[in-house]
């Protein structure tokens, strides 16, 4: 995740908690529900960058053990999507 991103779902947050609170001020729920789930979709950003970089780096640490795990699973897939 670059900085830049970072910046983004930062400010992405901080608009989510003003659309919200602009909502409550107004009596407006359907402002309200469209700040929340915008402070959600940030969250929801991080967490997913955050699983990338680990991803990334447990695969940078351990290349082989991430080309038996991908084959495992794409083995696996197979031989699920292939009963049909």
């Amino acid at each position: 995740m670059s900085l830049f991103d970072k910046a983004n779902d930062k400010a992405q947050e901080a608009v989510g908690k003003g659309q919200e609170e602009l909502g409550k001020a107004v009596d407006s729920p359907e402002h309200e529900l469209k700040g929340k789930v915008r402070q959600h979709a940030a969250k929801a950003s991080y967490a997913v960058d955050d699983a990338l970089d680990c991803v990334k780096t447990k695969t940078q640490d351990a290349p082989l053990v991430s080309l038996a795990i991908a084959a495992g699973v794409g083995f696996l897939a197979a031989k699920l999507l292939g009963r049909r």
